[in-house]
């Protein structure tokens, strides 16, 4: 085998890691090196939250340890029977790399995954030495995500959220069948058993022990989860369905959608988010409704008669679009439950209507300065000086929102 450089590796293993896409950094513990004996942060000057275009968080370190894998899940292209180049970082390697683009100001973190090598257990112990070496040896205090193995030995997970800011589990696929279809060696029980495991020790750390002595802080930024939409023929529905028992089940913080689809040809005229990576952003909006909106998964799977989220438009609008006998709503007088169902109207936005209206009757102008959307708000609500007249009840409304047709290169 061809000895591979650092930088090899790095533009090898970076790349493989931009299909883990739950690397969010928000809801961790304050900590700083201001005390001028440790490095890092992972707060204020510490994490910042940049994006790439398909919105996912870009501001750590994101790479695998190993894309070799001993597992042959059909949808992942780390798989062991995929013909891709393939490396491996050694303990080391990770924790030099971190430090270094720390210093450099490129990252504030690092977000760590690994494909399977020789056993479970084996590979999470390579990943904890990575964060006990980062924590204890360089007294490195920004973020630390690690992708946790579920088939891994409890002592190395405990370990592991001892380290950690954050531990993620990937449930892989919406339902249990499509697991045991497309990665028959991985066990949904034995990975609810292991995402369980987590929220009972993050709860256990927060209770103070007779003496009154507080536990060490287990993974602080709670956990999260991954899942791959569009490789098994599960619906909207089902997704989301899985979404809201997986929320309710181990208080994760984030459900984070993956999309599935081969890379199209850079040649053709395709628009900026093609239907795979659509469907994903539709998933996160309605994720965002069930959670702080009040909506129920009927509600927002209603749109289409197969289960599936309308690509077109956002749900909100589409839910809005097929109840328009409950709007205009009088943004001076409806409650704070019927306000969020407005289009255009955040949950910021309705707490300033909410705080304003107390003083003094909201105009239209008002609702702007607020950082309304009026573009989709103003056929759903009046306002003094505003009514939408027969804008609501026009029959093309739904098309002033829709994108326009695109027409696709045919060669």
């Amino acid at each position: 085998m061809v000895q591979q450089s650092l930088t090899q590796k790095l533009a090898i293993l970076s790349d493989a890691a931009k299909y883990d896409a739950s690397c969010a950094s928000s809801g961790s513990t304050r900590r700083d090196s201001r005390d001028g004996k440790s490095l890092g942060s992972n707060e204020g000057s510490g994490i910042c939250h940049a994006y790439a275009p398909d919105g996912r968080c870009i501001s750590l370190l994101k790479i695998l340890m190993t894309n070799f894998c001993i597992y042959d899940c059909s949808y992942c292209i780390n798989r062991v029977s995929s013909n891709v180049e393939r490396a491996r970082f050694s303990v080391e390697e990770v924790v030099k790399l971190t430090i270094e683009f720390y210093r450099r100001n490129y990252i504030e973190g690092l977000f760590l995954s690994s494909g399977i090598i020789r056993s479970p257990d084996v590979t999470m112990q390579d990943m904890v030495r990575i964060a006990r070496t980062l924590r204890e040896e360089e007294n490195f205090r920004g973020y630390i995500h690690l992708k946790t193995i579920p088939d891994a030995s409890p002592e190395l997970i405990a370990e592991a959220g001892l380290l950690a800011d954050r531990l993620s589990i990937n449930v892989e696929l919406p339902t249990d069948a499509s697991v045991q279809q497309y990665a028959p060696e991985k066990d949904p029980a034995q990975i609810r058993k292991a995402m369980a495991d987590i929220r009972l020790r993050k709860e256990g750390a927060k209770e103070r022990s007779f003496t009154g002595k507080r536990p060490p802080r287990f993974a602080p930024a709670g956990q999260s989860t991954q899942m791959i939409i569009g490789a098994d023929g599960s619906n909207d529905a089902a997704v989301l369905g899985q979404s809201t028992r997986l929320y309710s089940s181990y208080k994760l913080k984030r459900v984070y959608y993956s999309a599935f689809s081969p890379i199209p040809d850079s040649s053709a005229n395709l628009p900026l988010i093609s239907p795979p990576l659509r469907r994903e952003h539709r998933l996160y909006q309605a994720d965002w409704l069930l959670r702080f909106y009040g909506f129920s998964l009927d509600e927002i799977t209603c749109a289409t008669p197969d289960g599936n989220l309308d690509l077109e438009i956002d749900p909100k609008l589409a839910w809005a679009l097929m109840h328009r006998g409950l709007f205009p709503l009088d943004v001076n007088t409806a409650s704070r439950e019927l306000l969020l169902r407005v289009p255009g109207f955040g949950v910021k936005t309705v707490k300033r209507i909410i705080a304003t209206r107390r003083h003094r009757n909201l105009r239209y102008e008002d609702l702007t300065r607020m950082g309304a959307s009026m573009k989709k708000a103003r056929a759903f609500m009046t306002a003094r000086g505003w009514t939408p007249g027969a804008l609501l009840d026009t029959e093309n409304l739904r098309a002033k929102f829709a994108p326009p047709p695109l027409q696709l290169s045919l060669f």
